[in-house]
């Protein structure tokens, strides 16, 4: 059988011992292992490998040793409580053996967990299971989590109460990070929060949150759009020294200048505009980009959105001689110098 989204969480959450198995299947493969692991322990404990209830095989050596999975769901272990054998990184090669072993399989039998890469509808291994009348399916896409997702996640890290800003900034981070990447962070965020009652606060995530490439390019933006021309250079070389090129930085601080001019041309004012960006900011990067749009003004921040728009287009232009960071070095500085004028 195959399962939605929405059923799928919940089995996750709560497998049935009472099945054949479960096909989980991805082109994330850190999805896929994080799904995985979320229903190997629900099912069979934190025990599971110390009591040998868990057999892992790799779906390649089916190909040799078709008869090893029939095995591993019929042995009978020394310690009670449900069984799995899990056939990772499969693809259609071991299907034969697999699609052997469910036919073969019988109530108390260990259960089949089979994890895979991106399966065509016309897969043999996708048919096997969809068809199943005992077993389930599910597609993993790469989709931003839900919100029961998050709190799942939250509630397995620890971390307890949650006001709703740094909620949706939680929410920010799972839909831009990586799936691993966010349960490092949440795992992060328990540990620093260890002997520590209050509520989860805007500081503690900032504490928390990967610093990357990323926070470079904001140092970047920020220098500039605070008119320090000084700075540009030094932090120039450290996102060269990263691996951002010319045209990355020009995409970001058209993107970074946009959202000021979104928000300095708001009737409301530029605190009413910071106030409807979708994602919301909030916290300490909210008063800056509050007060970077208030300096600047509607009519300079057109300006600079013009130098931004010649830039973007004389670096992807052909023929260009001059060096492509210095280019926008140039252009940068020019905005610095831009944001200072009265």
């Amino acid at each position: 059988m195959k399962l939605n989204a929405r059923d799928a969480d919940r089995y996750f959450a709560k497998p049935d011992p009472n099945r054949a198995g479960l096909l989980i299947y991805g082109a994330d493969a850190m999805r896929v292992a994080l799904k995985r692991q979320q229903v190997i322990l629900a099912l069979l404990g934190k025990d599971a490998n110390q009591e040998m209830r868990l057999t892992r095989m790799a779906g390649g050596d089916l190909r040799k040793d078709p008869g090893q999975l029939i095995d591993a769901i019929k042995a009978v272990g020394f310690f009670p409580g449900p069984r799995a054998a899990f056939v990772e990184e499969t693809t259609d090669a071991a299907a034969p053996a697999i699609i052997a072993a469910l036919q073969d399989w019988q109530p108390g039998d260990a259960q089949i967990i089979v994890t895979a890469g991106a399966l065509k509808p016309n897969s043999k291994l996708r048919k096997a299971f969809e068809g199943h009348a005992n077993a389930f399916a599910v597609g993993i896409y790469d989709n931003p989590p839900t919100r029961s997702e998050i709190e799942r996640a939250l509630s397995e890290a620890g971390i307890g109460e949650v006001p709703s800003d740094a909620m949706a900034v939680l929410t920010g981070l799972a839909n831009n990070l990586g799936p691993g990447d966010f349960a490092q962070t949440l795992e992060k965020i328990s540990l620093y929060k260890i002997g520590d009652s209050a509520a989860l606060s805007l500081e503690d995530i900032d504490a928390c949150a990967p610093q990357s490439t990323e926070a470079a390019l904001d140092d970047m933006l920020n220098v500039v759009a605070e008119a320090h021309a000084d700075k540009i250079g030094p932090l120039l070389r450290r996102l060269q020294a990263q691996g951002t090129n010319a045209v990355s930085l020009c995409i970001g601080a058209t993107r970074h200048f946009r959202t000021l001019y979104s928000a300095a041309s708001d009737p409301g004012g530029a605190a009413a505009g910071v106030g409807r960006l979708r994602p919301p900011v909030y916290g300490p990067r909210r008063d800056r980009i509050v007060r970077q749009a208030q300096n600047w003004g509607a009519v300079k921040l057109e300006t600079a959105l013009t130098v931004l728009t010649d830039t973007d287009l004389q670096l992807r232009a052909g023929g260009q001689t001059a060096p492509p960071m210095a280019v926008m070095e140039r252009a940068l500085i020019r905005l610095a110098m831009l944001g200072r004028a009265r």
